[in-house]
């Protein structure tokens, strides 16, 4: 099993940079890729990046070039990094792993919040 926990949510202005991370532990060494998603208030949860044991990415048009997904070499923490934020990436924002057995765990969420 694959425990995942997310942290550096926060408050930040329109036009502001956070950094997610999402550090993972249990059998970690097992994950084969680890994605991104979010869910605003009365939405479903959506797809927001991806990054595979190929170091491929893919992301969703409406963070593309504005957000970018890394790993560490042995999927012991992934990171969102986002920039240009605007007030629709308001969101609680999930953590996906995937392991080898084809297996998906998810972290607790952490909240985005962009106002002014």
């Amino acid at each position: 099993q694959v425990q995942l926990v997310e942290s550096g949510g926060g408050l930040v202005q329109p036009g502001g940079s956070l950094i997610l991370s999402c550090v993972a532990s249990g059998d970690y060494y097992t994950i084969v890729a680890m994605a991104w998603y979010r869910q605003a208030p009365g939405r479903q949860r959506e797809f927001i990046a991806i990054v595979t044991r190929e170091v491929t990415t893919n992301y969703a048009e409406s963070v593309k070039g504005r957000f970018t997904i890394v790993r560490e070499y042995d999927w012991s923490t992934g990171y969102l990094q986002m920039n240009s934020l605007k007030p629709e990436d308001t969101a609680i924002y999930y953590c996906m792993a995937r392991t080898q057995t084809g297996e998906n765990y998810w972290g607790q969420g952490t909240q985005v919040t962009v106002s002014s």
